[in-house]
């Protein structure tokens, strides 16, 4: 095996033994060039040109291959193990001056030697392509052309003394993004977001706040990339095959810009209000027992629960059957009904549809796992059929060359994955699903990892490569399996981790993966401001994080309080290989774990306070979407005028007259407020508070909150 390819994108890991050259080197600049081969292999040189380059082995370092995965878990160590530079080699090029053919060449038990490949210096210049939209806010346009074509466009945009820079979709880092370097290109960074500054969910489109206000929109699905220079802000936006760059502008508050975005985008739909009520997760529920168990203690300490979501369902390797189920395998790979199946008594799942009947008689809704990917390797039986009737019958995405793409990252490598941008590849894939919704009756899908797509010169079957289509994946993915509810008369919740412009119209998303640690709430709270500011509605996070060890009690419980007053309240934790003690996040297990006995009955106190929220949030959410006014809304919406409102910035008001502060440090007794001008009530006291900075005492029980006056006597219940 001797590989190489030169067309894809910058790989995701630096650390990768499969490096690329850069989309497009500049002259002058030194190509990084690697190749993964066959364990045999002794030695490996490039003929660069004339020049022979000899390769060397990369070695990650594991120490910083595992920081780079995130750290500690059981995903870490797949990460940090697919970076680990098994089988990789690399070197870098003298300075491209002019273009070069280069190949490949490797010796060991056999020799083996590549194609010749090409690539070209660019440089910057003024012509080259046309850029559409944009007015006079528009300057220092710019072009990087070699002699293949034009590849990029890049551009300014004002910036004046005092303006701030919000959006670009799902940031964790800063709601307020100038002075910062950022890309809008989908990005599997598990865990650690806020330090790395990458995001499943980016989106070309931010706010400009300050004076009157404007915002702009990059009208594209390619790659783009931002930075701030004194007081411009320089865009670069990656070109296909036409040199053309469309730019929207928008005039007027954030509000009005919101809305003529969203116009061109599409908005959320509204969802029932059961989407509202506490969500429960863990990754080692794998049985039917265990789910029940966890349902029932639920019950058993009056803990009110909405919805479950059940991860570990499946074989993950289809996910599309019951583990331990009992069928005849459909060889022509078309799908199974549900009378199809039988399921062991001893089995992991003796009775799925039971188990969906009796939590629905219990006001528990159901939501099932799933990822767009179809494991290859080492599969057998209804796996092997599907994949290969996913191949004969044209519904992969295809590398280059027409062969079948098989996922380049570390989780689920070598995958499969459907090319969901054309309805009947929609259809097919989710057929196989159907009988979960239509027979066992379940009320979503976590439509989980949909961030696989590497590569520029993937095809898909609506005629984009991956440069341009890549981005939109996730969109088409949630899209799907919304549309396979609605054909049955349900709702459309999904429960997505990556999007991209055009994810506001399709469901619910979570902040990612992340450990139970105080920067990780912080982050998880700019995330969904970010989130909010660019469209998303209904939106939330693993509370007190999903991996790691269990979070003591202040942590978990901060994080409970604050999650009361998010769009999705909703706890989860990681697989830990079935080691005990389990790492559930359920509140009976984080006090058994922490000792603390006042875990249980003040998240119980919580759930009941949500409970009563419920109805204020559907009402909100409706308005949200007939007037683009975030339901979890940054106060720059309102008070776009006020500079002292940056200076708090993961304050919030939830739905227009709610005002929520978390407490976001540990050891906090006391906690400061800046309430704008208004007037306004304290939601624990019934008390007026006067505008400006408030310092009131936060035990564990309460959040601050602060809700105005004129809607204080309808809402004071929910307090009560």
């Amino acid at each position: 095996m001797l590989t190489h390819r030169p067309h894809g994108i910058e790989h995701p890991y630096a650390t990768s033994p499969d490096q690329r050259i850069p989309v497009q080197p500049l002259a002058g600049q030194q190509v990084h060039l690697g190749v993964v081969v066959s364990p045999d292999i002794t030695r490996v040189v490039c003929e660069w040109g004339s020049t022979e380059l000899v390769l060397s082995p990369t070695e990650a370092n594991a120490a910083d291959a595992a920081a780079l995965a995130g750290g500690e878990g059981h995903l870490a160590e797949a990460q940090a193990g697919a970076l680990g530079g098994d089988g990789g080699w690399s070197v870098v090029t003298p300075p491209l001056t002019a273009p070069v053919k280069y190949r490949f060449h490797a010796f060991g038990d056999t020799e083996q030697s590549t194609e010749w490949f090409e690539v070209s210096p660019a440089t910057w210049g003024s012509d080259g392509g046309v850029l559409r939209g944009g007015g006079d806010r528009v300057s220092g346009v710019e072009w990087l052309t070699s002699s293949q074509g034009v590849h990029r466009a890049r551009f300014s945009l004002p910036l004046a003394d005092g303006e701030h820079l919000v959006g670009f979709g799902e940031r964790y880092d800063s709601l307020d993004q100038r002075g910062k370097q950022l890309d809008a290109v989908v990005f599997e960074q598990y865990k650690s977001q806020g330090v790395h500054g990458r995001t499943y969910l980016p989106m070309p489109f931010a706010h400009v706040v300050g004076g009157a206000g404007w915002g702009f929109h990059v009208r594209t699905s390619r790659r783009t990339w931002y930075s701030t220079e004194g007081d411009k802000l320089v865009v670069e936006v990656a070109l296909g095959d036409e040199a053309v760059v469309d730019l929207g502008i928008y005039e007027g508050s954030a509000d009005v810009v919101l809305k003529q975005f969203l116009d061109e985008v599409g908005r959320a739909e509204e969802l029932p209000e059961w989407v509202f009520r506490l969500w429960a997760s863990g990754n080692e529920w794998n049985t039917q027992e265990l789910v029940m168990a966890r349902m029932d203690a639920h019950r058993d300490l009056s803990i009110p629960v909405g919805a479950v979501v059940i991860e570990a369902w499946s074989d993950e390797e289809g996910i599309t059957i019951w583990r331990d189920a009992r069928y005849e395998v459909n060889a022509d790979g078309k799908a199974h009904s549900a009378g199809d199946f039988e399921y062991r008594a001893d089995g992991a799942w003796p009775d799925p549809k039971a188990m969906i009947d009796e939590l629905h008689d219990r006001g528990i809704k159901v939501i099932l796992w799933q990822i767009p990917l179809q494991k290859t390797e080492f599969s057998t039986g209804q796996v092997a059929a599907d994949a290969e009737a996913m191949v004969r019958d044209g519904h992969a995405v295809l590398e280059a060359d027409g062969t079948a793409y098989h996922n380049r990252g570390w989780w689920f490598p070598q995958a499969l994955m459907p090319d969901l941008s054309t309805q009947r590849t929609r259809d097919w894939w989710t057929e196989k699903r159907r009988y979960l919704v239509d027979d066992l009756d379940v009320d979503g899908f976590k439509t989980d990892g949909g961030e696989h797509a590497w590569g520029h010169d993937l095809q898909y079957a609506d005629g984009k490569r991956g440069d341009e289509g890549n981005n939109l994946f996730p969109v088409h993915y949630a899209r799907a399996f919304g549309d396979l509810l609605r054909s049955v008369g349900k709702a459309p919740v999904t429960f997505s981790r990556a999007g991209f412009t055009g994810s506001q119209a399709h469901g619910i998303f979570w902040a990612g993966d992340e450990d139970s640690t105080w920067e990780a709430f912080r982050a998880s709270v700019t995330a969904g401001l970010s989130a909010a500011s660019c469209g998303i509605v209904y939106w939330g996070w693993d509370l007190a994080g999903f991996s790691g060890p269990v979070p003591d009690a202040e942590l978990y419980l901060r994080a409970a309080a604050a999650s009361v007053f998010m769009p999705i309240m909703q706890y989860h934790s990681e697989f830990n290989h079935h080691q005990l003690p389990l790492r559930d996040r359920t509140p009976w297990h984080v006090a058994e774990t922490t000792g603390d006995e006042r875990i249980v009955p003040l998240f119980r106190q919580y759930a009941e306070l949500r409970e009563r929220l419920v109805p204020y949030l559907t009402e909100q959410a409706a308005h949200t979407i007939t007037t683009d006014r975030p339901l979890m809304r940054p106060l720059f919406f309102d008070h776009p005028t006020d500079e002292e409102i940056w200076n708090h910035p993961h304050q919030y008001l939830l739905g227009n007259d709610l005002l929520i502060n978390p407490v976001l440090e540990p050891g906090a007794t006391t906690w400061t407020t800046y309430l704008p001008e208004g007037d306004w009530i304290d939601a624990w006291t019934g008390a007026p508070v006067q505008p400006g900075l408030v310092t009131r005492d936060v035990p564990l029980e309460l959040v601050p909150v602060y809700c105005k006056a004129d809607r204080w006597p309808t809402l004071a219940a929910i307090f009560s």
